[in-house]
């Protein structure tokens, strides 16, 4: 029976592993799981709702997805965000998701705010992810207002107008503002009223916060710590000032501290990447994943 039972100890660990975590609680994210395989995270912008991944999720089968929710986004109660900053504990909560629900090393893929997500989780839990994933994403998003040289401090304004402006908008006026944001974010039209939804229904002070959080923000310093494969997916926004080439070289410089990165150009596409240009970026997801 000894003998037996040594046989056992192998087994019953591996039972032990699989057990299922307890259910996840949160009052800043709500995460949604479908599919099988490798686990990967998927973190949508600000003011977005995990249907973003809708079709990206549909077209690669074979992974077994975490879609996160932030608390305040598309009809989701605000919960935490309500009061207090947001962008750097609804990170700490994916990470904390990550490790008492026992994934084992996921792949991490935000857009846009969902971008400075998987970077903070990367940065600050350096033990957590296989590989990184930014879609359309600086790591310091004040840099395009203000220029690489400024600081957060000097932003500091700026992300007061900002997260006045979005948090008082009401009514016509937010529609129209948020009309004509969408318009230049998502060149498929037909996808555009998808998005408009989704902000219409966020909360507009935990938007407004995030979004002054997400300007004065600086993870440049903090990227060297962050040491496993990391991919970021970028556009040439419409009417850009700068050319495709002087914006290839800021985003070069903006992740130097990171020189694993690999950076991908990804042409025909406004912000919404998943959704203007598909084939491409379901090609380097797939990609990138594979390599898991």
């Amino acid at each position: 029976m000894r003998f037996v039972a040594w046989l056992m100890l192998p087994l019953l660990a591996t039972w032990a592993d699989a057990a299922p975590a307890a259910p996840f609680k949160s009052d800043r994210i709500a995460v949604e799981v479908t599919g099988k395989g490798p686990d990967v995270v998927l973190i949508p912008g600000l003011s977005s709702s995990p249907r973003v991944w809708d079709t990206t999720v549909a077209a690669l089968p074979g992974y077994r997805y975490h879609i996160v929710h932030v608390a305040g986004f598309d009809r989701l109660a605000p919960g935490a965000n309500a009061k207090g900053t947001v962008v750097a504990p609804v990170g700490d909560e994916i990470a904390r998701y990550i490790a008492e629900q026992h994934l084992r090393k996921p792949a991490i893929v935000g857009h846009s705010m969902g971008g400075t997500l998987a970077m903070i989780v990367a940065a600050r839990h350096p033990e957590l992810p296989s590989r990184v994933m930014v879609v359309d994403m600086m790591p310091f998003l004040g840099a395009i207002f203000a220029g690489p040289n400024a600081t957060p401090e000097q932003l500091a304004g700026m992300a007061a107008q900002i997260r006045t402006g979005i948090a008082t908008s009401t009514g016509e006026a937010r529609r129209t503002r948020t009309e004509q944001t969408i318009a230049g974010m998502v060149k498929t039209e037909a996808m555009r009223p998808a998005a408009v939804a989704q902000s219409l229904a966020s909360d507009p002070a935990v938007s407004g916060e995030a979004m002054a959080e997400l300007v004065t923000t600086d993870l440049r310093p903090e990227l060297a710590k962050i040491k496993v494969p990391m991919t970021v997916l970028w556009v040439v926004p419409a009417g850009a000032p700068l050319t495709k080439e002087q914006l290839a070289g800021f985003y070069k410089l903006s992740y130097a501290n990171a020189p694993q990165t690999v950076l991908t150009y990804v042409p025909d596409s406004a912000h919404f990447i998943m959704w203007d240009n598909p084939a491409v970026f379901r090609a380097e997801l797939k990609a990138f994943l594979s390599a898991m």
